[in-house]
């Protein structure tokens, strides 16, 4: 058996996720323990640190430590801080500083990077420009860093005031990793520069076999396993389209999978639409078990970097429904692993059409994909970007 490499460094890993858990915290996390076992002391630092989260605490039990750069405070200490800021700024008022780099959560930040000296700081960015405030301190302080973009966004772009300096940030990373071609591309569009020191990177599949097909009758049963967050998941696209006389009349079952900030907002516009042939399952777990009931991933997204959720799918051996945004469709054959629609109602219909007129070859279709995902994702994508960081350190 190959000795395990021991490393001994202080590796600092940040992530910008508004929500206590999402799939855009795989990599990340999963990377964290392979960087533990190879002798790494990992600090792991958040705003609003969830500690009761079972992720979070299952990180602590394997030795991470945890650092919240926004803890709560009393009413006080925020007023006085916000007190001295000011000051602080109307001595530098003859400088022009961006305030991503001034927030509250990148001074707490700051300061732990001057506590622990990491050797290396992982940047997690759930959009391309949001995490860059941390990646600042790590540049003033000469600390070796890498930024990771979980997606980026074409109609929303950095602040024109901004723009300077995060290009700045991003040519001094020592790696920029994204999780599609499309995130790599609109953001060498927005900051206009080429990342030369760019890589592509997959985050951690929890399937890693086919789950048998179940039967279609008398119910063809679809899945949307999103957040419930409308600007970026689009589900409200997908009830327009079901309140439709002719999907109404169809032998098909919709059900929502994830919770969000618009579950309400979903259920009542449904009630209003009066689509019924619908559920909301919340979050599930265990996604293998969830695929033993459906026939098809249904995601009608706005914006994306490349969704979990639809190479989940595709290793499962389920057909994908989807739109051209983000990475989908890197992953996504037209007709042979799955059907591209837009970001709009009558696109996404036709898409929707072309899938129901093929569903007697969605098995086929489904174990298609799955022989594709084998392919092109690594078994362990995490091993390989962990391996890739050492290279940076």
């Amino acid at each position: 058996m190959q000795s395990m490499e021991i490393c001994e460094q202080t590796i600092v890993i940040v992530t910008t996720c508004g929500d206590d858990w999402g799939g855009s915290e795989e990599l990340w996390s999963t990377s964290a323990y392979l960087l533990k076992e190879r002798g790494n002391r990992v600090i792991v630092c958040k705003a609003g640190l969830p500690g009761k989260h079972p992720k979070y605490i299952q990180l602590v039990k394997m030795g991470i430590e945890l650092r919240d750069v926004h803890p709560k405070t009393s009413f006080m200490r925020r007023m006085m801080t916000r007190v001295m800021s000011k000051v602080s700024i109307w001595h530098r008022r003859n400088e022009t500083i961006p305030g991503f780099v001034q927030t509250d959560a990148v001074r707490q930040f700051s300061k732990q990077l001057a506590k622990y000296r990491p050797d290396l700081v992982i940047v997690s960015q759930g959009i391309n420009f949001d995490g860059l405030g941390y990646a600042y301190a790590c540049l003033r302080k000469h600390i070796r860093y890498v930024i990771i973009s979980q997606k980026a966004v074409d109609f929303y772009w950095p602040q024109p005031t901004d723009r300077d300096l995060m290009k700045e940030i991003y040519r001094n990373a020592s790696k920029c990793y994204f999780v599609s071609k499309h995130n790599l591309r609109i953001t060498e569009e927005q900051f206009g520069l080429r990342l030369k020191h760019s890589q592509i990177v997959f985050n951690p599949v929890r399937i890693s076999r086919l789950v048998p097909y179940p039967s279609t009758q008398p119910i063809v049963n679809i899945c949307c396993i999103a957040r419930l967050f409308i600007l970026d998941k689009g589900q409200d696209i997908l009830l327009r389209i079901l309140s439709k006389p002719l999907w109404k009349s169809l032998p098909i079952h919709v059900t929502f999978i994830g919770s969000g900030e618009d579950e309400i907002a979903l259920k009542e516009m449904a009630d209003l639409l009066n689509v019924r042939n619908i559920e909301f399952l919340g979050f599930k777990v265990d996604i293998r078990k969830v695929w033993e009931s459906y026939h098809a991933l249904i995601l009608p997204s706005r914006s994306e970097g490349l969704p979990l959720t639809i190479v989940e799918a595709m290793r499962a051996g389920r057909p994908v429904i989807t739109t051209a945004v983000g990475g989908n469709a890197e992953l996504l054959i037209e007709g042979e692993t799955g059907f591209i629609g837009g970001a709009d109602e009558l696109s996404f219909e036709a898409a929707m059409l072309r899938a129901w007129k093929a569903r007697d070859r969605w098995e086929e279709i489904g174990k298609r994909a799955a022989s594709y995902i084998d392919e092109v994702i690594p078994e362990k994508p995490e091993r390989d970007f962990v391996h890739d960081l050492m290279s940076v350190t």
